[in-house]
């Protein structure tokens, strides 16, 4: 066989197998391009079957980390103090609040220099720790110069307004007028004086009832 026929039947090996080469790769690649169009094309319905568990899982995901976030806003709120006072929800028993400490304050400040036991027997039912002695000192000039003067001091609570309840413990803002009557001198009509004040009152709720724990005048 000649060199020029040699070259030829090799060449022509080549040619054959470069076409050949296209049409066996093909039928191998075909099946891949067939899943594709078959997983893009399938029915919506079983994709959602599939893809379910996990939406639901995130669902779960996120309703816990609500309940979560809810609890530990729910916790700060119980914290707060402002959320624990009761004169900003419990409209009964700041009702009650200010109606029993008004009444005690207008108690424990009017006095009459013919009935000193009536004020006595308040002060003692009425105040405990520090508010003991600050009354004391409060109307100590009144005890002083009630029997001269006769003195009547009569203290009425106009308004007043609850800033704390926390459970046995109660803070009260107090607006009174005060007037004093003198009869001491029988040949003239008698003398009387008025007067507003402004001070609050700190309670603790004892043995069923409100007492007055501390008198804060604001340093007047």
């Amino acid at each position: 066989m000649s060199s020029t026929t040699t070259r030829y039947l090799i060449n022509r090996q080549r040619r054959l197998a470069a076409t050949a080469r296209p049409a066996a790769a093909g039928p191998v690649e075909v099946p891949a391009v067939v899943a594709e169009l078959e997983k893009s094309t399938e029915p919506p319905a079983r994709r959602w079957r599939w893809r379910r568990p996990a939406v639901l899982a995130l669902a779960a995901v996120l309703l816990a980390g609500f309940g979560a976030g809810a609890a530990a806003r729910m916790a700060a709120l119980r914290a707060d103090p402002a959320a624990r006072n009761l004169a900003l929800t419990d409209p009964v028993r700041t009702s009650e609040v200010k109606g029993t400490l008004s009444q005690a304050v207008n108690t424990l400040f009017s006095y009459n220099y013919a009935d000193t036991a009536r004020t006595d027997t308040a002060a003692k039912t009425l105040l405990v720790g520090n508010a003991v002695q600050q009354y004391a000192t409060m109307l100590a000039e009144v005890r002083k110069q009630a029997p001269q003067q006769k003195l009547v001091l009569t203290t009425t609570v106009t308004d007043s307004g609850v800033e704390l309840i926390d459970g046995d413990r109660a803070r009260l803002l107090v607006f009174a007028d005060q007037r004093n009557t003198s009869t001491a001198d029988s040949a003239k009509p008698a003398r009387t004086s008025y007067a507003a004040a402004m001070f609050a009152v700190d309670a603790v709720r004892q043995g069923g009832g409100w007492r007055i724990a501390n008198i804060d005048t604001f340093n007047q």
